[in-house]
């Protein structure tokens, strides 16, 4: 295993991340989630991998995915060995403190989450999207607020517009506030969207990407056509908006990933993975796992270098896209 620093902060984390929506109560979204007994293997590997950077969300199984989440950092590793991470934003409950990012939401759902974790911390909060009907500042200062009571150690935001981040930020800055160390972006071979603008802003903020969907929903890690797991039969083909998540033209895209796992003998997800460690202003990828060849062929990534050959013939079909799912 390898780590870094997450951003310019002194956070260390391991380069690989744990993605735990994989883990929770099975249910008519997401009937491959794994309960408690199947997910114990996959918690047990990524400790004895090295992983210690796990990331969760209060809404992943309507909460069922931070109580296993927590159930296994109890069993299987000590709290002060991992790097934990949760966020808050989609709606757990009616009401005014259910959902968003407004003070009372924020104060709400992190002493949920917390209790659940069975912590009485988590070192990363993050905002799981942008809230256009809560004022920025109140966010910025309720999350400030957070830190500041010890219930969280940092701060990090998801999926959003980059001018949307930086007022975030610039909000913070002028309200003397706790400001974001990382960005949870989607990026991946077929959604490069983020290269435009805000990776540009992570890079002059010195604020670190986590990746999340490094292998597009499994589409890179098998070839083109084949559905392989439960998952990748349910995943939708379009965000909530109608947005695509996958054009025609990504076969080529898939195509090249096969040739060279198949010509260098390795998974073409240890392709499509190091492909994306490989941005200098990636950290840590989230590896959704639910099966043990997840973590090892996302791990063996780490030690695989692409050519600029293969660089080339991988970044050259892609098309440009709208950003999904925000």
């Amino acid at each position: 295993m390898e780590y870094t620093r997450l951003g310019c902060s002194g956070l260390n984390v391991s380069r690989i991340v744990l993605g735990c929506m994989s883990f929770g109560e099975p249910h008519e979204r997401a009937p491959w989630v794994l309960r408690d007994e199947a997910a114990e293997p996959i918690f047990r590997q990524a400790v004895e991998s090295g992983i210690t950077f796990w990331d969760t969300a209060n809404i992943y199984g309507r909460g069922t995915s931070e109580e296993i989440t927590g159930r296994a950092l109890r069993k299987y590793a000590s709290r002060e060995d991992i790097v934990l991470a949760t966020k808050v934003f989609s709606p757990m409950h009616a009401g005014p403190g259910g959902s968003g990012l407004s003070r009372k939401a924020i104060l709400e759902q992190i002493d949920a989450s917390l209790q659940r974790l069975g912590t009485d911390y988590v070192d990363l909060y993050q905002i799981h999207r942008f809230d256009p009907e809560t004022p920025i500042e109140e966010t910025m200062e309720a999350l400030h607020d957070v830190v500041k009571a010890g219930k969280a150690r940092y701060l990090g935001a998801s999926s959003m517009w980059a001018w949307q981040f930086a007022s975030m930020q610039h909000a913070a800055e002028l309200g003397g506030w706790t400001k974001f160390i990382s960005m949870q972006d989607q990026y991946s071979l077929i959604q490069r969207e983020e290269e435009r603008e805000m990776f540009g802003l992570l890079a002059d903020q010195g604020v670190g990407s986590i990746p999340w969907s490094p292998l597009a929903a499994g589409r890179l890690a098998r070839p083109w056509g084949k559905t392989g797991t439960d998952r990748a039969q349910v995943n939708p083909t379009t965000d909530r908006q109608g947005r695509p998540a996958f054009l025609e033209s990504d076969k080529d895209i898939v195509d090249a990933v096969e040739r060279i796992a198949a010509d260098r003998d390795v998974a073409m997800a240890t392709v499509a993975m190091a492909w994306v460690l490989r941005n200098p202003i990636v950290d840590a990828p989230i590896v959704g796992a639910t099966r043990p060849h997840h973590l090892t062929d996302a791990v063996a990534a780490l030690g695989f270098a692409l050519t600029e050959d293969e660089v080339a013939a991988l970044e050259g079909p892609y098309t440009p896209r709208e950003p999904t799912y925000f």
